[in-house]
């Protein structure tokens, strides 16, 4: 097994987001693999700013020693309505669970917010991320050109009640 499927082998820190990690969180979203070729020109202008920051319920995943304490990846959580904005993993770090992190504490999030389901329109490349970790396909986004030039699955991943 390689070391970039490896498990989390070390703590992960899951934080609320603050102004400061906008910048890092700007360049996780341009500098994802999974936006490259005909996807880049999606993200190529994207910006996370403090002001988005402050407005929703953004979260960052802190790695431990391993990692140099660095932020290895995100998610938002708009609660009006119910839906999970952006989720991203640094490339460097995929495939050891942190995505399950992510949205185990997004739900719970959305638990604690009172909501009983939260949509997610996916990146066609993470469909399948989408659907392993527990969300139903509800439908699909059409195409929205220039910004976005193809259709989207849409998903809901159902908040069960404590």
């Amino acid at each position: 097994m390689s070391s970039r499927h490896s498990p989390v082998s070390r703590p992960i820190t899951i934080r609320r987001a603050v102004a400061r990690d906008a910048k890092r969180l700007t360049r996780l979203v341009r500098g994802s693999g999974a936006y490259a070729g005909k996807y880049a020109a999606a993200v190529a202008g994207y910006r996370v700013g403090p002001d988005y920051i402050e407005a929703h319920r953004t979260f960052v995943a802190v790695g431990a020693d391993e990692y140099g304490g660095r932020i290895l990846g995100f998610y938002s959580l708009v609660l009006a309505p119910p839906e999970l904005d952006l989720l991203f993993v640094d490339d460097e770090v995929q495939g050891r669970g942190i995505g399950r992190l992510l949205v185990a504490h997004m739900q719970s999030e959305a638990r604690a917010a009172r909501l009983d389901r939260v949509k997610v329109v996916s990146h066609l490349p993470a469909e399948d991320f989408y659907h392993r970790a527990g969300a139903v396909r509800i439908g699909t986004a059409l195409a929205n050109p220039p910004a976005v030039p193809w259709d989207r699955p849409e998903f809901e991943f159902r908040v069960s009640p404590e």
